[in-house]
């Protein structure tokens, strides 16, 4: 089965760490990253979509960021 996730946080070097760590976890890059104002917050965000390929089958107790 093929999941997703979408990771997101302010704009710092979190973020960036964020993202290697699910690429060392086997997760691929899907799509273009995003980058947006925070109005309510003040700051930056980024986001990107992920995706991997796993056995088994979907269940919404699946934790993702445990894959």
């Amino acid at each position: 089965m093929k999941l997703y996730r979408f990771l997101s946080a302010d704009d710092t070097s979190a973020f960036c760490h964020k993202v290697s760590e699910a690429l060392s976890k086997g997760w691929e890059l899907h799509g273009d990253p995003t980058y947006a104002f925070d109005a309510a917050n003040g700051v930056m965000r980024c986001g990107q979509a992920v995706t991997k390929e796993v056995e088994g089958t979907y269940s919404p107790d699946l934790k993702l960021g445990e894959q």
